[in-house]
């Protein structure tokens, strides 16, 4: 299983974490995701190769920074 950690500003509180992993949820092929909006990261597990424009997008699209992917 391959790992990718996203680095997200915005993120403040248990609520902000949801959203980006109920919306990251949704891409087909990732198997988890693990946001903490303590260190503003995002840890993705995934079976197959996912380009990172795509979570990047899917992330700004409901509000939140992805900084230099």
């Amino acid at each position: 299983m391959k790992e990718i950690t996203i680095n997200v500003k915005g993120m403040v509180c248990g609520g902000c974490e949801r959203r980006v992993v109920n919306a990251l949820s949704e891409i087909e092929g990732i198997e988890e995701v693990v946001a903490n909006h303590t260190n503003g990261t995002v840890i993705i597990k995934t079976e197959k190769e996912i380009e990172k424009n795509i979570i990047k997008e899917k992330i700004e699209d409901i509000g939140f920074e992805v900084p230099n992917t």
